[in-house]
């Protein structure tokens, strides 16, 4: 679906369904290099289980325009397309930079989130300096080490999780192909840079008035189970961990989506 948001185009992927935003809605948020099509197989199932989907390209994503946009800039961005697509109440998902952009529509959309879900997340998200420099010097190389770290094994059931699909060459190609689509600036550094800048927990957290999930990567390398601590003292929220590293959408796909099953119910 498109939309025209900021002056820009704002592309959202429906699920192979027509939007219809009578229906309980969910909003999915990608994360750093990546678009909608990382939520390919939790979107197409809810989409034809009854909710109204909304998986998002961020600006200067995929099919979206604009500039990337800083955590609160973007979190902003999503709950005024869900008001621009007439959704009433909605419940959000988010996966890394994704999880904190979700959190803050969250809390500026209020009463009407009716569910939380922070995937493969952490707070803060902190990035190392040296791979801050390297997206500026040698962002190929960046990406290799990011789709190394994010992917805990050679494959998944096997591969993706069928035979002729690739984890590794699918999310390398997809950072490649997001990365090169915004010509304007270097879209690696500015997605990583948004994610260590980050320090909106305090505020953001007292503004959200929906039940509250982490998903999380037993071996995730990228946003470590550990490193949710603060996320857990300021949100209180209900703890769901998998077998799987960073890219829980591709590397335990039908168990994210049993977790994002219990997490629409919880908030029903």
């Amino acid at each position: 679906m498109k939309l025209e948001l900021d002056g820009h185009a704002a592309y959202a992927y429906t699920g192979g369904r027509p939007f219809d935003a009578a229906l309980p809605g969910i909003v999915f948020v990608h994360g750093a290099l990546h678009d909608h099509s990382v939520w390919i197989q939790q979107s197409r199932y809810l989409a034809h289980h009854g909710h109204s989907v909304l998986a998002v390209d961020l600006p200067a994503h995929g099919r979206s325009g604009g500039t990337p946009l800083g955590v609160e800039a973007a979190g902003d961005w999503v709950a005024r397309l869900v008001q621009a697509c007439g959704l009433g109440r909605v419940a959000l998902v988010g996966h890394s930079l994704g999880s904190l952009i979700a959190l803050e529509a969250a809390a500026r959309l209020g009463e009407r989130a009716s569910a939380l879900a922070m995937v493969g997340t952490a707070y803060p998200m902190k990035v190392s300096a040296a791979l801050l420099q390297l997206a500026l010097d040698d962002p190929l190389r960046g990406m290799k080490l990011v789709n190394q770290l994010s992917i805990s094994g050679h494959a998944s059931k096997p591969s993706h999780p069928g035979p002729g699909f690739s984890l590794h060459g699918g999310n390398l190609a997809l950072m490649r192909r997001t990365h090169a689509g915004h010509r304007a600036g270097n879209l690696f550094h500015a997605d990583f840079a948004a994610c260590d800048a980050y320090a909106g927990l305090a505020q953001a957290a007292p503004r959200v008035r929906c039940p509250v999930t982490l998903v999380l990567g037993a071996r995730d390398q990228m946003t470590p189970p550990k490193a949710t601590a603060e996320l857990v003292k300021a949100l209180t929220p209900r703890v769901i961990t998998l077998p799987s590293g960073h890219a829980l959408m591709g590397e335990a796909p039908d168990a994210l989506l049993d977790a994002l099953r219990e997490v629409l119910q919880a908030g029903a």
